[in-house]
């Protein structure tokens, strides 16, 4: 589990925050401060993996906070969610090594899309120790791509795709029978379009050694990329 701070000095605003992370599988809201002192003491007595943090609170802001937590070494990550939309704030949060800054108001899919992109940072990172530029571009920061229709290879149709996505995203894990069954199609025309999804970067896919019988491939959507698939519809 991803262990969550929230700074916010507004209880309302921390208790949206806070809503729109229960929504979120993979993250723990550890506690909630109000100020820097609080947020402060927290980081003292808590192993915390990533703050949401405010720019503006009464007292010390958000970027003292910002700064003394890299004056002191702290190994926490920092995604901004604050009001505070002028250049010089957002450039200073940037060099202080915030990993993501959301403009408020700003909806849930922006909110999903900054913890999701981190996850599966976090995710890429202890799996791999190298990154591509490809998947380094994708998540340093979140980028809203703009998505050009995509001609799909011969063989493939969106309408087939498309029924085959929505099985996709409603599971976890899933093997070509499993998806196949649940698509109506043959397990040679899905392993032909989880091929392509995986060349895509949109499903990992890895191999599973069970107590009997051969290994199988698994697949499982990766989330941070998944809004590529939109190109291809």
């Amino acid at each position: 589990m991803i262990k969550i701070l929230i700074v916010e000095d507004d209880p309302m605003v921390a208790e949206i925050n806070k809503h729109y992370l229960q929504k979120l599988a993979g993250f723990e809201l550890t506690a909630v401060a109000h100020s820097f002192t609080e947020a402060m003491a927290l980081l003292e007595i808590h192993d915390i993996d990533l703050i949401l943090l405010d720019i503006y609170m009464a007292g010390k802001t958000g970027l003292d906070l910002l700064a003394q937590i890299r004056e002191k070494g702290i190994g926490v990550d920092v995604i901004v969610i604050s009001a505070a939309s002028d250049i010089p704030t957002v450039k200073k949060a940037l060099r202080y090594g915030a990993v993501d800054y959301l403009i408020k108001p700003f909806e849930f899919d922006r909110f999903e899309s900054a913890l999701l992109t981190y996850k599966e940072g976090l995710r890429v990172m202890d799996q791999q120790r190298a990154i591509s530029q490809e998947d380094l571009d994708q998540l340093v920061l979140y980028k809203a791509p703009v998505l050009e229709p995509k001609e799909l290879p011969k063989g493939l149709t969106k309408l087939t795709l498309r029924s085959l996505w929505e099985k996709i995203e409603k599971g976890s894990l899933f093997t070509t029978e499993e998806i196949a069954n649940q698509a109506g199609i043959t397990r040679v025309s899905a392993r032909k379009y989880l091929q392509f999804l995986v060349e895509e970067g949109l499903l990992n896919m890895e191999l599973i050694y069970g107590t009997v019988g051969r290994p199988i491939y698994k697949y499982q959507v990766v989330e941070a990329k998944k809004e590529r698939i939109k190109s291809y519809l």
